[in-house]
Formats: structure tokens, C-alpha cells, sequence
């Protein structure tokens, strides 16, 4: 092994002399180099190798790379560069060839020697890096885009990346990606072509000796490609993306006309479908306009193409009559509506619109349960609280199972003061699962706090108490504990909190809601906190290291607090705190003790 490093250091003697002589290095920096590599070169001759230091043997001779540069420009000194930058250049190549040899499998290995070799510009090299990545990762699509895109732009070899598409079409003949990319470069090699023809013309040369296939400019193989794509992968958004990507070019009118012949005759029952050439509408030229043309002549044009767009929604759910057909011209005129706009009229339009569409697919039985909540914005924007109330309760009917749409309907009946909150609680716990009902119970204590009676208010907390799912029972405790201390004080929170402090389960934020109480009096006593912080700790002693803590900046900040017991409660809380939570304690009572806590 030492013969082999020494041959390698004497191999870079040319190298390092000619850094010395040219005055880019110093004698000093040489040897500190030799030390250096030295020590790299002999761990990658080692029995056992690893990845991390052919990584940083490679980082190295990189960071050389860049700091020669730096002092070629600081010194304008610009030859030799044969003998110095590509001999390291050629020496990472092999040092990064036997560790993509070694480590066939590491993507991030042969990705970062494409990047090196592109930065410094090494084509031959990096050919051949294509060549071995693609024979081991063939399974990749994105490599062999990868290659095409740097044969196309890079080498301007249209020919190699046509062949890589190939080749690559026959590992993954049902990849979208690899069919939009070989698309997309066969339009990129025609526009190239009839630019090259266009400004030869423009010179007046003669075109005999230079070859323009008119098949190709015409983009006739890309038309091959897009029909056979569509043969072999179905789907109208499959087909559309071909139709974006023949509008980036301007030769291709003839191109996207028959895209979307295809699409209405291949997916004429395709939602996408009806929604792209609804859409188009609003895409469609208008006569031109003068610059002076008033927003209201502009209203009224927008006004025109929305109706337009409606008109093919409305065929379209007379031709194609499903849930997700409504979705698409619903989702439409919602969108259309939140729209911002200054003109009144076509604020109008848009919101009567909107609120006809979701009627209708609501009594086809069609409209998404999504998109109730949308309705529900709208009818309340616009002030039909009493259609809302109706319409709520009609989408918990309908979708009784659903958490979220009884969730929409009971917050709409909160926000109106509906008087039908309670029934519909019921109904609704009737439906949902226990365990998923808590969200139902914090809207009814809202509902309970702001319109009903204190005893009323005080019966449904009791209930709560007693409900045998855990987390309802520990929540309403929480909620009981606040609205007690908002509207009996004190005196009252302290009785709740007396009843309640042995009846499980708990959570931590009672005990701390308890503390804050006790806090926010004048006379905040030691006596009570010690007593809340000690039930805390029975019950959260174990998994809260925060509690201790907060434990001993009590007794060290409070006025009646008694320093001399933080040692007692440190003492415990190392007993009975476990694992990771005994350190984040020591780590933390350091930081108190020193001030920076």
C-alpha cells in the first residue's frame, strides 16, 4: 500500500512544481499540500474503505480546483493550465469512477459527478459518466432525461437525444414523463431548424448545401410521438399536457387543433374535458380594445366570456351528469365569485350564479360534500343566513357519517344563535363515533356559554364530566374550570377544583389552568401553588421535566416561596423523572441556576 501512495504522490511532483514556479502557491503551501494528501491518499488504499473518505478525498482536490481559479484571477496569470488544472481535473474523474464502481447503488454519487463534470466543462468525460450511470439505473426515468436534455441543449445533438428517448422508451413504454420530454424535444430540435433556415434566407445564402428536412420543421416526429403516446397511455390530463407543450411554440396551431379534436372525440365523457373547453372561453380573443376603453366596457366583456364558459357547463352536466362533472362547474363559479371586482353588476351575476349552481347540483343529489362548505361561505357573505341554517342542516342529513360536515353545519347554527343547536347535537353524537365527537362538544359549550341560562350551562358541563370517552371528559374539565373562574370567581374555580382533582383522567393544562388562577389574584399564596403543583406532580411527575422546573422557579421567585426547598424538589425530580427527560431537567436547571434560563 505505501508503494502505491508514494507512486501517487510522485505523480503530482509536475504539478506542485509548476504551482510553485508560477508563483500560485508557496513552498510552505506545497508541502502542507503533500501532508495532506498524503494522508488522503493512504485511506483510500486502506484493507477497509468507506464512502466518507473518497467524499472528502474528492472535496479536497475540488477546493484546490476553486482556489487556483481565485488566485489565477488575482494575479492574471492564465497558462499552464494543461499542466496543472486538467491534470487534477483527470485525477478526481477516476477517483469519482472507483466510487461509483464501488457504490453502484449511491444516486447521489453519480448526480454529483455530472455536476463536477458540467462545472468544468469535462464533455468526453461526462459522456461516458451517462453511459455507466444509465447501464447500472436503467430503472430510472429521470436519468435518461437527464442525458437527452444535456445531449440536446449542451451538445446540440439532436440525434443522440432522440436515440436516448428511444432506448428509454423500451425500459418504461408507459412512463408520461419520458413521452412529454421526448415531445418536448422534438418540437425544441424544429423551432431550432426553422430558425436556422429563416435567418440563412434572411441573408440570402444559398440552402443547397445545408439539409432541412421539411417533415421534421413541420414537426411531423413529434406528432408521431403524440399519437403514439396516446395510444399506449389513456386519460384526457395525459393528452393535455402535450397541448401546453405545443403551445410554447408558435409553429404548432395545426398541432393543437388536432389535440383537441382528440380529446373531444377520445374523452368526451372525460369532467377534464368539458372543464378545459369551458375554460377556453375566457382564454378566447376579444375584439381588439383602445387603450381608453372604460372598466365598465371591460366588465361587461369579462361578464360575456363567464357566461360563455357557463353555457358549455351547462351542456356538459346535461351530457355528463355525475358528481364530478358538478364539481367542476361548481368549483368554477365559486371560484368566479371570489373574485374581486368593482363593478357591481358583475359582482351580481356572479353571486346569483354561484348560489343557482350549488342549488341545482344540490337537488340533483350530485354535490360533493366538499363543497357544501364552500356554500355555506357563500350564503353567509351575502347575508341568507336562514338558507344557510337549511342548507346545513340538509348536508349533515345527507352525509351523517361525517365528522367535518357536522362540524360546518352546528359552527353555522352557533354563528346565526340557532335555537336548533341542541337537537342537532344530539343527532349528530348519535351518528359519530364517540371517540371523534370531541369537536362537537367544544362547539355546543360555545353555543351554551353565550345563549343559555348559568344553570342550564352548568347541567350540560356535568354531563360532559360523566362521558366515559377520555378525551371529552378531560377536555369539558378544562372548559368547566374557565367558565367556573369567569363567572363565580375564585372562591367558585377553587371548589371546582377540589371536586374535580381526584376524579380521572386529567390533563396537565387543568392543573396549569388551576396555577394561573392562583396567580393572577393579589394575594397569590405559596401555600395553594405548592398544594396545585404537588397534585400536578402526582399525576405528571414522571413525563414533565417543564413542571419541576416551574416548581422551583416558584419557590425561588415567589415573595413567601422558601429557596431552601429546591433542593428537596430537584432531589425528586431525578428520581422520578426517566431517560432523555432527566437530562433536558439537568440541562435545563443548569441553565436556570447560571441565569440564562
Amino acid at each position: 500500500m505505501a508503494e502505491i501512495v508514494q507512486q501517487r504522490i510522485e505523480d503530482r511532483i509536475p504539478e506542485l512544481e509548476q504551482l510553485e514556479r508560477v508563483g500560485l502557491f508557496t513552498r510552505k503551501e506545497v508541502k502542507a499540500m503533500v501532508k495532506k494528501v498524503s494522508a488522503l491518499e493512504y485511506k483510500l488504499h486502506r484493507r477497509i474503505i468507506s464512502k466518507e473518505d473518497f467524499i472528502t478525498y474528492i472535496q479536497y482536490e475540488i477546493n484546490v480546483l476553486e482556489l487556483i481559479k481565485k488566485r489565477r484571477s488575482r494575479i492574471g496569470y492564465t497558462f499552464k493550465r494543461e499542466e496543472i488544472e486538467f491534470t487534477i481535473i483527470h485525477r478526481i474523474n477516476n477517483v469519482f469512477r472507483r466510487a461509483t464502481a464501488k457504490w453502484k447503488d449511491d444516486v447521489q454519487l453519480w448526480l454529483s459527478h455530472i455536476v463536477f463534470c458540467k462545472k468544468w466543462n469535462t464533455t468526453t468525460q461526462l459522456s461516458k459518466v451517462f453511459s455507466s450511470m444509465l447501464a447500472i439505473h436503467p430503472d430510472k426515468p429521470a436519468f435518461w432525461i437527464m442525458a437527452a436534455k444535456w445531449e440536446m441543449e449542451d451538445r446540440t445533438s439532436s440525434e443522440s437525444a432522440r436515440l436516448l428517448f428511444l432506448r428509454a422508451l423500451r425500459f418504461h413504454p408507459d412512463n408520461q414523463k419520458l413521452y412529454q420530454e421526448y415531445f418536448r424535444m422534438e418540437l425544441m430540435h424544429a423551432e431550432k431548424l426553422r430558425k436556422e433556415q429563416k435567418a440563412l434566407e434572411q441573408a440570402k445564402m444559398d440552402l443547397g448545401q445545408y439539409e432541412f428536412s421539411e417533415e421534421i420543421m413541420k414537426a411531423e416526429l413529434a406528432r408521431v410521438i403524440y399519437k403514439d403516446a396516446i395510444q399506449k397511455i389513456k386519460g384526457a390530463d395525459f393528452l393535455l399536457s402535450f397541448l401546453a407543450i405545443a403551445r410554447l411554440f408558435d409553429f404548432t396551431k395545426e398541432m393543437q387543433e388536432e389535440i383537441l379534436l382528440d380529446l373531444q372525440s377520445l374523452h368526451a365523457d372525460d369532467p377534464l374535458t368539458w372543464d378545459f373547453m369551458a375554460k377556453r372561453e375566457l382564454e378566447a380573443e376579444s375584439l381588439p380594445s383602445s387603450e381608453h376603453e372604460s372598466k365598465q366596457t371591460k366588465a361587461l366583456e369579462v361578464g360575456r366570456r363567464e357566461e360563455r364558459c357557463c353555457a358549455v357547463y351547462e351542456e356538459a352536466v346535461t351530457a355528463v351528469p355525475t358528481e364530478a362533472m358538478w364539481l367542476r362547474y361548481v368549483t368554477f363559479c365559486y371560484e368566479r365569485f371570489k373574485r374581486k371586482s368593482n363593478n357591481e353588476e358583475l359582482k351580481q351575476k356572479r353571486r346569483e350564479k354561484a348560489l343557482a349552481v350549488f342549488q341545482r347540483a344540490h337537488e340533483s343529489s350530485l354535490l360533493a360534500e366538499s363543497l357544501y362548505k364552500q356554500w355555506l361561505q357563500v350564503l353567509l357573505a351575502v347575508g341568507l343566513m336562514d338558507t344557510a341554517v337549511e342548507v346545513a342542516i340538509a348536508a349533515a342529513r345527507r352525509f351523517s357519517q361525517s365528522l367535518d360536515t357536522w362540524q360546518s353545519c352546528l359552527q353555522v347554527l352557533v354563528s346565526v344563535r340557532s335555537h336548533d343547536v341542541p337537537t342537532l347535537f344530539e343527532e349528530a353524537l348519535a351518528h359519530i363515533k364517540p371517540k371523534e365527537s370531541l369537536p362537537l362538544w367544544i362547539l355546543r359549550v360555545e353555543w351554551t356559554e353565550e345563549t343559555q341560562s348559568l344553570e342550564d350551562t352548568e347541567a350540560f358541563f356535568q354531563k360532559g364530566l360523566l362521558s366515559l370517552v377520555p378525551a371529552i371528559s378531560v377536555a369539558m374539565k378544562e372548559q368547566y374550570l374557565d367558565w367556573c373562574y369567569r363567572t363565580g370567581g375564585v372562591k367558585k374555580a377553587k371548589k371546582v377544583f377540589t371536586s374535580l382533582q381526584e376524579s380521572r383522567p386529567f390533563s396537565l393544562a387543568f392543573f396549569q389552568k388551576m396555577i394561573k388562577i392562583e396567580k393572577e389574584q393579589e394575594t397569590c399564596k405559596m401555600q395553594n401553588l405548592r398544594e396545585y403543583y404537588e397534585r400536578a406532580l402526582r399525576e405528571f411527575g414522571s413525563e414533565e421535566d417543564n413542571l419541576w422546573l416551574d416548581y422551583i422557579k416558584e419557590e425561588l421567585n415567589h415573595p413567601q416561596g422558601k429557596p431552601e426547598n429546591c433542593g428537596k424538589i430537584h432531589w425528586r425530580a431525578m428520581r422520578v423523572l426517566q431517560g432523555e427527560r432527566v437530562e433536558r431537567f439537568i440541562a435545563k436547571y443548569t441553565l436556570a441556576q447560571t441565569g440564562h434560563l
